[in-house]
Order: structure tokens, then C-alpha cells, then sequence
């Protein structure tokens, strides 16, 4: 079942985009990170693709 976010079609803020660089550095999940920055994974694969980021699989 999938998680109801509230904050659909949200601008990223630059604090975000920073700890989104850091989770994704760290090699982080898809699923930790955006359950981290309340976004989901969706969003978040999008927005690593634009800063181009690259998201570890999950194992």
C-alpha cells in the first residue's frame, strides 16, 4: 500500500537537495532516503536524476 504524502508537488529547498547529495553519498536506499525527506521514492529518483546522483539498490 502506498504512503499518502502531504506534500505533493513541492518545490525541493536547497536544505533538502543537500541531504539528499549526502544520503545518496552515503549509499543509502531509495526507499530510506525518501522516507527520510517525507517524499516519495518517485520524487526523490527524480530529482537525484536532475543532480545527477546516483542511488544504490537496495539489497
Amino acid at each position: 500500500m502506498a504512503n499518502k504524502f502531504e506534500r505533493h508537488r513541492q518545490a525541493w529547498t536547497p536544505t533538502e537537495i543537500g541531504k539528499l547529495r549526502l544520503m545518496a553519498d552515503k549509499g543509502m536506499s531509495l526507499k530510506t532516503i525518501a522516507t527520510s525527506l517525507t517524499r516519495s521514492e518517485e520524487s526523490v529518483k527524480k530529482q537525484a536524476k536532475i543532480e545527477k546522483l546516483k542511488i544504490s539498490k537496495a539489497r
